[in-house]
């Protein structure tokens, strides 16, 4: 059960060791200012994050950088200062690993800063730097700043700010190599690779896999690839498994609906969500993600509703509380780990960047969402409690084919002797819909969470849910 922290904006400590041009904590996001979240600030919540249920951290970057993201990583062996000393991280991942959460960093290895020490080399030194071969440069003078004059070097998306590194440079690649194993021996328990697909130097990441595996064999690597990741997860050669947008824009579709809120939406052709699916569109979707990878990849990709690259799901779906508890009942009753994004839980609202990224209102807790708080919970603790809800055994039971019009959406989730079964209706009228005994065996029901009705027949049951509302059986074992 992971839990993402952008790591300026969830919670900041007491320590004395802080700039003072901060900006206020409650003050909006902006591109360039900081807030001064830290690694102690984290420390201090960790009975948030275990009360929530959560096992698993992901961090976006922590290196030394210039940029509130640090996505712009200027020295790939230290903390950056704002967020502490070496002393408050090795703090930060005992007290992690004392409560069984494991800790998992952002890596940006395709590209690196304006800032970085071997590419400053080359600015001040030209073609005479002994790491001119470390980056994709195309002639002299190179213009990092001045948008008047070709840059002369390949960078991330164009942007000066980020040099792409020459991955096939055997000093630059060792390098990069060394960062991996460096902090798999501090003791982290795994990787998020940031746009992987953009380095294709043959070897790389498998090379990359082996060197850091041979320190943890238990390092989980997860890679951020938005699309189809087939290729960098099926073999278990690369990558454990993928952050999966495509589960993300089938449940924002299916539950948000016409509810979506447009200015939210990206200009990426692999986040489109627009227009919204029925049960039978939605169940389409899932199904071609689910039959698209093998299980081993199923259950270690990362899925989720929102992230530091999207706006909130709370603001996607225009404010509508109900979009955001369907979509997390999906999100904690489907095979993988499940990710949520620091604040999702209580409401945090947020549009595209810079406005995704807004500090967790601790000092507001009137302000709080308690539904989703509460929401949240349950949900986690059925998952930890059952194990079918872990399996990779998930079995759509509806809509059945040509049922086109139907909003509601049923699953089996099994695993040994337990079955449990999942309903959701994201539409406008309650359903009632009949469920043949061909695929799961229907015992003795009992509703563990939610609001619905279920009648079991000699060969069929009927389920009937509630508008906008979904329910969560125990069918008791075989």
């Amino acid at each position: 059960m992971f839990y993402q922290i952008f790591p300026d904006r969830f919670a900041m400590s007491d320590s004395a060791h802080k700039p003072v041009n901060l900006e206020p904590w409650d003050s909006p996001p902006t591109y360039h200012g900081y807030k001064g979240g830290d690694f102690l600030g984290v420390v201090d919540r960790l009975d948030w994050l275990t009360d929530l249920g959560v096992n698993a951290i992901y961090f976006n970057p922590i290196f030394q950088s210039a940029s509130n993201h640090r996505y712009h990583t200027h020295d790939y062996f230290r903390v950056d200062p704002i967020l502490g000393s070496d002393e408050d991280f090795d703090t930060l991942i005992a007290a992690c690993h004392d409560r069984g959460i494991r800790v998992v960093l952002d890596g940006v290895f395709n590209h690196s800063s304006r800032g970085f020490f071997r590419f400053h080399d080359v600015l001040e030194n030209g073609e005479q730097s002994p790491y001119v071969g470390w980056f994709h440069i195309n002639g002299f003078p190179l213009n990092p700043y001045d948008l008047d004059e070709p840059a002369n070097y390949e960078a991330w998306w164009g942007l000066r700010a980020l040099p792409k590194f020459n991955t096939d440079n055997a000093e630059a690649r060792e390098f990069l190599m060394q960062v991996g194993e460096h902090w798999a021996e501090r003791g982290i328990d795994g990787w998020r690779l940031d746009v992987p697909e953009e380095i294709r130097t043959p070897g790389f990441w498998e090379e990359f896999r082996e060197r850091t595996r041979a320190i943890n064999p238990d390092l989980y690597i997860v890679g951020e690839i938005w699309g189809d990741a087939a290729g960098y997860v099926d073999d278990g050669t690369r990558f454990d498994g993928a952050m999966n947008y495509p589960f993300t824009t089938a449940t924002i579709a299916y539950t948000v609906g016409d509810r979506l809120d447009t200015s939210t939406m990206m200009d990426n052709p692999y986040y489109n969500i627009a227009p919204g699916l029925d049960a039978a569109g939605y169940r389409d979707r899932i199904h071609w993600l689910l039959s698209h990878y093998p299980d081993p990849v199923t259950l270690a990709n990362l899925n989720l509703l929102d992230s530091h690259d999207t706006a909130r799901i709370l603001t996607i779906a225009s404010g509508d509380e109900d979009s955001v508890v369907l979509a997390l009942v999906l999100l904690l009753t489907f095979p993988g780990a499940p990710s949520v994004y620091y604040g999702t839980e209580i409401g945090l609202e947020g549009g595209k960047d810079p406005d995704s990224r807004r500090s967790f209102p601790w000092a507001h807790e009137d302000h709080w969402n308690r539904r989703l708080l509460d929401t949240s919970k349950d949900l986690v603790g059925l998952r930890h409690r059952h194990p079918a809800l872990r399996s990779s055994d998930y079995r759509i039971l509806w809509p059945p084919d040509g049922s086109d019009e139907s909003m509601t959406y049923v699953v089996a989730r099994v695993s040994g002797d337990e079955r449990i079964l999942v309903a959701v209706n994201a539409g406008r009228e309650r359903e009632t819909v009949s469920l043949s005994h061909n695929r799961i065996r229907f015992g003795e029901a009992t509703l563990m969470w939610g609001h619905g009705d279920l009648t079991v027949g000699e060969n069929q049951t009927s389920i009937s849910i509630a508008p906008r509302s979904a329910a969560i059986w125990d069918l008791g074992g075989v």
